[in-house]
C-alpha cells in the first residue's frame, strides 16, 4: 500500500474539521454557553492569583506578573490538547462498546483518524485568554520584544504542549487494558493545574516527580524561562523541545500498541 504523505492528511483533516464545526454550529446555544463557561473558568484562575498576591508580594522569588505569565503560558500550551485531542475522553466508550473496531478498517493512520473526528472549538476561547494574559504580563514585566523572542515563544509553546498531549494519550490508551481507565485519564488531566506554578515552590521530592516522572514542569515552567529569565536559563529549558517530542512519540507508540492489540484480539 502506498504510504500517505503530509499533504494527504492535511487535506483529509480540513474536510473532517469542516464537517465537525458545522455539526457543532447547529447547536449554537450549547457552543456559546460552553465557551462562556471556559472563559469564566480562566478568569477565576486570573482572579485567584490577584487575591493571593494581595497578601504576598512574591512567592519564592516569583512576582505577580511572572506568575501570570506562567498561567498564560500554560493556558496556551494546553490549548492543542483541548482542541485537537478531546476525543481521547471518548476512547474508553468506543473500546467497551466495540465501536472502536470501525477505526481499524480505514486505509489511513488509525491514531490520526480517531483524533481528527473531534475538534473542541471552545478551546479557542482558552487560547485567546492565554495569549491576552501573556501579552499583559509581558508588558508589565517589561520584557523586550524582537522577532527572535517571538519565534522562541512560539516554538517553546508548541513543544511544551506536546507534554500534556503525551500524558493524555498515554492515560487514555490504558482503556485497552484497564476497565475503569477514566480515573487514570482524569488524574492525568488534573495534573495540568500544577503546570501554572513554578517548580521551585515545591519540595525536592515533588520537583523530581514533576520533572522526571510526570513532567508537567515542561508544560510551562522550564520552557517559559527562556523568555522570562534569559540570563539564567537551565539546561532543562533548552531540552524542553526534545523532551516534548520524545514523550509525544512514546505516547503515540503506546496508544497505537493498544489499538493494534484491540484490533488483533477483536475484543
Amino acid at each position: 500500500m502506498k504510504r500517505k504523505g503530509l499533504r494527504f492528511y492535511l487535506r483529509i483533516y480540513r474536510k473532517i474539521l469542516a464537517q465537525d464545526i458545522k455539526s457543532k454550529m447547529s447547536y449554537r446555544a450549547d457552543f456559546i454557553i460552553s465557551t462562556i463557561g471556559m472563559i469564566f473558568t480562566n478568569i477565576a484562575g486570573f482572579v485567584s492569583f490577584w487575591i493571593l498576591f494581595r497578601s504576598f508580594p512574591s512567592i519564592n522569588g516569583w512576582s505577580y506578573h511572572e506568575m501570570l505569565f506562567l498561567y498564560g503560558f500554560s493556558l496556551v500550551s494546553l490549548t492543542p490538547v483541548q482542541c485537537l485531542f478531546d476525543n481521547n475522553w471518548s476512547l474508553r466508550q468506543y473500546v467497551y462498546t466495540g465501536d472502536f473496531i470501525k477505526y481499524c478498517f480505514r486505509p489511513i493512520n488509525l491514531f490520526f483518524y480517531f483524533q481528527s473526528e473531534v475538534f473542541d472549538i471552545k478551546g479557542l476561547g482558552q487560547l485567546a485568554f492565554g495569549i491576552a494574559t501573556i501579552a499583559y504580563s509581558w508588558s508589565k514585566i517589561g520584557l523586550g520584544f524582537s522577532a527572535l523572542m517571538l519565534l522562541k515563544l512560539i516554538v517553546f509553546l508548541l513543544t511544551a504542549s506536546l507534554i500534556m498531549i503525551a500524558m493524555q494519550n498515554a492515560a487514555a490508551a490504558t482503556c485497552f487494558w484497564i476497565q475503569n481507565s477514566f480515573y487514570v485519564l482524569d488524574l492525568a488531566f488534573g495534573m495540568k493545574d500544577y503546570a501554572k506554578y513554578p517548580i521551585t515552590i515545591f519540595s525536592t521530592v515533588f520537583k523530581f516527580i514533576f520533572t522526571f516522572v510526570v513532567p508537567i514542569a515542561f508544560i510551562a515552567y522550564y520552557p517559559s524561562l527562556v523568555i522570562l529569565r534569559p540570563d539564567e536559563i537551565p539546561l532543562l529549558s533548552w531540552l524542553s523541545p526534545l523532551v516534548g517530542i520524545v514523550f509525544f512519540y512514546l505516547s503515540y507508540r503506546f496508544w497505537m500498541y493498544g489499538a493494534m492489540k484491540y484490533s488483533g484480539t477483536g475484543s
